[in-house]
């Protein structure tokens, strides 16, 4: 398969993947944003493979792992420090992109300590605002131009949503 091609496919399922990114950032509600990012991960661990991205690969399959243990409220603190460790040992390990490989390992890591510390709503999605933002340069760099278009916006979608939440303008999602 020709590289151009690659990027095509890779960029259509990080557009379905973008979908439930969306989803977890316009709900408020924990449990279902979770299982959003869950989706959302598990996808994109496909598309990596498009783009060539082991980093991508492996932090991704490593995210959806975990936010599906944050989803059935199983994330104990050895599991944190057990997601955190295995994140930067075989995201290093993997990596072949040098700082651009590093920027999924920031974000797993920055979005796993955010995972077992915060517990509101408001502050989940602050932590999912900073983490699309790492993903937007990411994307960028690997050329997964819906995944950072949809990050973007995503990161958006959070602020409006964040807003609504400290206004008290929520018509709960």
């Amino acid at each position: 398969m020709d590289f151009a091609l690659n990027i095509v496919i890779g960029n259509i399922i990080s557009l379905v993947a973008g979908i439930f990114i969306i989803l977890s950032m316009w709900v408020n509600d924990e449990k279902k944003a979770y299982f959003y990012q869950f989706l959302n991960a598990f996808i994109l661990m496909f598309s990596s493979v498009f783009f060539f991205s082991w980093t991508g690969v492996t932090t991704m399959a490593i995210a959806a792992s975990r936010n599906l243990m944050v989803y059935k409220d199983r994330l104990t603190r050895n599991w944190t420090i057990f997601f955190i460790f295995i994140s930067i040992v075989i995201g290093l390990i993997v990596n072949t992109m040098g700082f651009v490989g590093l920027l999924p390992i920031i974000a797993i890591v920055q979005i796993t300590l955010c995972n077992f510390y915060l517990k509101t709503i408001k502050t989940i999605k602050t932590s999912f605002i900073v983490n699309s933002l790492i993903y937007v340069v990411y994307f960028l760099a690997i050329l997964d131009f819906s995944s950072a278009i949809i990050e973007s916006f995503t990161a958006l979608v959070g602020l409006v949503s964040l807003y609504r939440l400290i206004t008290g303008d929520d018509s709960k999602n």
